[in-house]
């Protein structure tokens, strides 16, 4: 409809062109078009004629008017409005709500999906934890928001790739299998002899049991059986993260979260992608020796300050993987690129975008593309939960769903904006009432869903056709708010994709079920009298059909019954 009411906006502009009101070389200035605040303003409004008039040297309000004489009428549009200094108040004719009524059952679960990403590859990568230990809850909120992220690509056209990166080399892995070599040999934390900086969990345990019992785990296709040799380091490390893999890729599958690529870090330097990078930097001239390292001109691509790539010892720092492997999925054809990280990483990001830069391999300023999340605090009885037995210092997302349920966990973590701090209240999340949003959404479907039970039961017809061929209840300021609320699904679906912001369809779900309740609760369902039964299960069906389709963006279920 917008873009309808933009088109017309558009024709009645060159109207006044052609008829001198406006200069004929005056160029269509970027006006939008919006859903006023105030629903008493109309269904939509404009800034057009605000935006002409400075440079028409004309008063707004004219130049308002004449556009709205000059808009063709009829069609969807009933009547156009001047309002303030000059807005544009589009309301819309009935047969514009009805035909939108009828696209929803027309395009059921496609209705809201659009193909603007058609032909385009984007790959989104997330979580991305180190396998030295069970996912903590902030993994779980960087799961779902990026698997969510990756649902509302899909829903707008994009050919998605979701992505987990194991960083499964380096001193953390090293600290792990000092750990597990430590607990395979019967010393535990607190002992002499157990590792300054050794994993503590009860997992620890779990996975030197393992090891020793030449136990086999499988992940993506490989089996690596433990050697049940305590003194072998290489074996243990092999099998530890083996095992950890195994247990996260576990704890995802129970959170509905699951990747097409697992990149190993460890490939970077098995293939020589990080010297090849780094050869390719100094090629190009953007790298030079100080102090025995070598460094990158990170300054002459926006950073603050320059980096050391090679260390003066010969490792490479950080972030000079981070740089190698982005490059590789530039080069495995990712248009787009998205990577959600927690806040703490927000400084390595200019750095990777500066290095990719210097490549001078005509890759955008502005890839990749981060969305950071804040902290998670969880809160039970008022007070704060922190620690699980089994990690020993964290609360595991395996924790959390067990006690919440993996839709409302789904709910919770990706509900709010991700930069913004989330207190995750438990006892909310498990209470059916009102007060929970994911049980109020999921609460509304089911009872549409009852609605049918009750219509068989009491032996009444339902004709989805005649329902469609009725006039809706427009003149039901419930009515016009539920129908307004299902209209917005398709424009709130892109907009979500374009800002990579899924907690707007969160939002959104639980305003489709506010606005249902309001129309459920003021009206009668099954009367009587069929046309008006039809009409009205009609548009409870539509809305059961849309906060379906949002569910399952969320990846939440849309229960039939509660």
């Amino acid at each position: 409809m917008k873009s309808t009411l933009k088109a017309l906006v558009g024709q009645g502009i060159a109207a006044l062109r052609e008829q001198g009101t406006l200069p004929a070389d005056l160029a269509t200035p970027d006006f939008v078009i919006e859903r006023p605040k105030d629903r008493t303003h109309g269904d939509f409004s404009s800034n057009a004629a605000m935006l002409l008039a400075k440079p028409a040297r004309s008063n707004p309000r004219a130049i308002a008017q004449a556009l709205a004489e000059a808009i063709p009428a009829g069609g969807d549009v009933a009547a156009v409005e001047i309002a303030g200094p000059g807005f544009l108040n589009f309301r819309l004719s009935p047969e514009a709500w009805q035909r939108q009524l009828r696209e929803v059952h027309a395009q059921g679960a496609a209705y809201g999906r659009n193909a603007s990403g058609a032909g385009r590859v984007a790959g989104v990568e997330y979580v991305s934890a180190n396998p030295t230990g069970p996912l903590h809850v902030g993994h779980g909120r960087a799961a779902v928001i990026g698997d969510c992220i990756a649902r509302v690509l899909d829903a707008n056209g994009w050919d998605v790739k979701r992505e987990f990166y194991y960083n499964d080399a380096g001193v953390q892995i090293e600290n792990l299998a000092l750990s597990v070599q430590a607990r395979a040999r019967g010393i535990s934390p607190g002992d002499a002899g157990w590792p300054e900086d050794g994993y503590r969990g009860d997992y620890i345990a779990d996975v030197a049991r393992a090891f020793l019992a030449r136990d086999s785990v499988e992940v993506e296709g490989q089996v690596v059986q433990g050697a049940g040799d305590a003194d072998d380091i290489d074996a243990i490390r092999r099998f530890a993260v083996a095992w950890l893999r195994n247990e996260q890729n576990g704890d995802l599958a129970a959170f509905g979260v699951s990747f097409d690529v697992y990149f190993l870090e460890s490939s970077l330097y098995a293939e020589g992608k990080v010297e090849d990078t780094v050869r390719q930097l100094v090629e190009r001239g953007h790298a030079y020796e100080e102090g025995g390292a070598l460094w990158l001109r990170t300054t002459a691509f926006g950073d603050d300050k320059d980096r050391v790539m090679r260390k003066s010892d010969g490792s490479y720092t950080y972030f000079v993987p981070d740089v190698a492997y982005h490059l590789s999925k530039w080069e495995r054809g990712y248009e787009r690129a998205i990577t959600e990280l927690g806040a703490d990483h927000h400084g390595s990001l200019a750095r990777v975008k500066a290095g990719l830069q210097a490549l001078d391999r005509g890759i955008p300023q502005g890839y990749p593309e981060y969305v950071l999340h804040q902290m998670v605090t969880v809160m039970r009885g008022g007070e704060e939960v922190k620690l699980s037995k089994r990690a020993g210092s964290y609360l595991t997302l395996r924790d959390l769903i067990d006690e919440a349920g993996r839709d409302a966990t789904r709910w919770f973590l990706v509900a709010r904006k991700p930069d913004s701090q989330l207190v995750f209240d438990i006892d909310l999340a498990r209470s059916q009432s009102l007060d929970n949003p994911v049980y109020y959404v999921q609460l509304s479907h089911a009872r549409i869903c009852g609605l049918l039970r009750q219509l068989d039961e009491r032996g009444l017809a339902f004709d989805l056709e005649n329902g469609l061929a009725q006039p809706l209840d427009l003149d039901s300021a419930a009515a016009l708010e539920l129908m307004t609320a299902i209209s917005r699904w398709p424009e709130l679906l892109a907009t979500a994709g374009q800002l990579l912001e899924p907690h707007l369809v969160a939002q959104y779900l639980l305003e489709l079920a506010q606005a249902f309740q309001s129309y459920y609760n003021d009206h009668q369902f099954l009367v009587d009298a069929k046309d008006v039964r039809d009409a009205r299960l009609a548009l409870a069906l539509a809305t059961r059909q849309v906060l379906a389709n949002g569910l399952d963006v969320l990846g939440v279920q849309a229960p039939e019954a509660m």
